[in-house]
């Protein structure tokens, strides 16, 4: 691997996988290469920006011209997808746009991968394709059963990876990872959204009874087991990646609270989403047997992340206003009427 294309590197994930490349992979060429909707944002990228082995592209992994000029341009022989619909509220509104960029997007993808003759296709999943699970945990090879339409265009670009392998002999892999927090992580998400609120001394909306338990995994720890599977994984394989850090969503947002020294009166309870899933959890032995281990405990990490949201409020203000505040608050009153 000499130049690496990440797709939907200016959102949270993308674009601290980027960091990392260039930090452990000093000699690659890393790419950026997203569309700019309203997850994506430069800013997450002035780390490296005056890095000379950095580059960033705008456009849109579903338009098949843009993305194959920009791998012929910069020589790409790896493509790492994380451009991705994540958010499953807007997905539940908005169905058309998850299918188009999380499925016909990796189509795309995987079409220019074969034409090109690329060496690697890496697709970075999520654990929700396989549902809920009420014990135990999930191994790779488990059912899929996706319950909102984000994770189904997930498991469907996943499953289009799957037979781009089988049929056409790419090397391709994919990981799924769980719910992933810390630093440039956009405020719709659960963490980010509390912290800031926390912050301003808002409500936290909290979903139902607070009981969902999720698997919280550190996003440089999620980088490493991306970088470790890109590197080492197997062609044709899948790779859990969580961080061994189940929690109630109760749990979370205490914590959050009990770190900015904010009461608990701060937490509103609103109406459930539809389908929402109510416990994920990996088994990611397979992942460790290539040894991969999560470095950051939960406790350790969600600190960092709060002291991180505390220090760069120029980073998220911005966000908060405008469209997103008048979304965020739509939505709120929505979900607070039909609780009560």
């Amino acid at each position: 691997m000499q130049n690496i294309l990440v797709t939907g590197g200016a959102g949270f994930i993308g674009a601290n996988f980027a960091q990392y490349l260039l930090r452990h992979h000093p000699n690659y060429g890393v790419v950026v290469y997203d569309k700019l909707t309203y997850a994506g944002n430069l800013t997450n990228l002035k780390p490296v920006e005056a890095n000379p082995h950095f580059s960033f592209v705008k456009g849109d992994i579903a338009d098949w011209a843009a993305v194959e000029q920009a791998v012929r341009a910069h020589k790409i022989d790896t493509i790492v997808n994380f451009a991705a619909e994540t958010h499953v509220d807007r997905s539940i509104l908005d169905p058309e746009s998850a299918h188009r960029t999380n499925f016909t997007g990796v189509y795309v993808l995987l079409e220019i991968v074969r034409q090109l003759g690329l060496e690697r296709f890496h697709q970075v999943s999520t654990d929700e394709v396989y549902g809920s699970i009420p014990a135990g945990f999930f191994k790779e090879g488990d059912p899929l059963e996706p319950n909102s339409p984000y994770s189904a265009s997930k498991a469907g670009g996943e499953l289009m990876v799957r037979a781009y392998h089988v049929t056409y002999g790419l090397n391709t892999v994919v990981t799924r990872g769980s719910n992933t927090y810390g630093p440039y992580q956009y405020p719709e998400k659960v963490m980010p959204l509390f912290i800031t609120n926390a912050l301003d001394n808002e409500p936290l909306p909290l979903y139902g009874d607070g009981m969902q338990v999720r698997d919280w995994l550190y996003v440089e720890d999620h980088c490493s087991g991306i970088d470790l599977a890109l590197h080492q994984g197997k062609a044709g394989e899948v790779y859990n990646l969580g961080g061994g850090n189940e929690r109630h969503n109760i749990e979370v947002t205490r914590k959050i609270l009990q770190l900015l020294g904010r009461p608990e009166t701060l937490v509103k309870r609103v109406a459930d989403r539809p389908g929402h899933d109510r416990r994920y959890a990996l088994d990611c032995a397979k992942l460790g047997a290539l040894g991969w281990v999560p470095s950051h405990d939960f406790e350790a990490g969600v600190a960092q992340t709060v002291d991180w949201y505390k220090a760069n409020e120029w980073w998220w203000r911005p966000i908060k206003s405008g469209e997103f505040k008048a979304y965020y608050e739509r939505q709120y009153r929505e979900r607070l009427a039909a609780a009560q």
